[in-house]
């Protein structure tokens, strides 16, 4: 008689709006050879669009409202409550718009990977089309890093580049950047659960050796 598999890494995904990161893990996680099983979507905001898109999935969801706590702090402690109860092997934040404390980092320290639409480590933080236009550059992307206490600052595993375009806006450089996302984020948290990945004493380890410089896709 076989031996029951061993069960696959669990993933948790936290998000704050519509969740097209989400749905692009959920549809991902769906293949039949994906190493990972999401087992639920923590959200900040009640009536965010993502938790729709899990409860279509049938996944579990819960909500910590922030609005609900006088500090970072008191929802953090609330929300590292809710993570341990479920206790995933991987956290994953999808457009999760809450700047977590150093606490909660340390606590997760290798298991929460962040998403930004930027090539890291240029334009950490908010309107990154707008600045990278602004600059006058011609490349723009997306890079996927693990999350330490630095925002914006954990060591990158993966970037996929675009050009920017002469006739480039804010919103066509965020939708072709969004369109890399969907592609690369799945591949990274697939790399997570495999394995392959890990967060090292001296920045990422990828099938065991330090990655000199994150892994890149390109396009134009």
């Amino acid at each position: 008689m076989m031996a029951d598999s061993a069960p696959l890494p669990t993933i948790l995904v936290l998000a704050s709006g519509s969740g097209t990161n989400l749905q692009a893990l959920i549809d991902a996680s769906r293949e039949r050879d994906f190493p990972g099983e999401i087992i639920a979507v923590g959200c900040n905001k009640p009536g965010a669009f993502a938790l729709e898109r899990a409860a279509q999935a049938n996944i579990k969801t819960f909500v910590v409202n922030h609005k609900n706590f006088g500090s970072r702090e008191e929802f953090d402690g609330a929300l590292m409550a809710e993570i341990r109860r479920l206790n995933p092997d991987l956290i994953v934040l999808a457009g999760f718009m809450r700047i977590l404390t150093g606490d909660f980092v340390r606590a997760f320290r290798g298991q929460m990977l962040n998403i930004h639409p930027s090539l890291l480590p240029a334009y950490t933080g908010l309107n990154t089309h707008q600045r990278v236009l602004a600059a006058g550059d011609s490349h723009h992307g997306v890079s996927i890093h693990f999350v330490t206490e630095e925002l914006d600052g954990g060591p990158v595993i993966a970037q996929a580049e675009i050009a920017v375009n002469a006739d480039d806006t804010p919103e066509s450089l965020a939708e072709r950047v969004q369109l890399q996302e969907h592609l690369l984020y799945p591949i990274v948290v697939r790399w997570f659960c495999e394995g392959r990945i890990q967060l090292g004493t001296e920045g990422v380890l990828f099938d065991g050796e330090i990655l000199n410089q994150p892994m890149r896709l390109s396009n134009s």
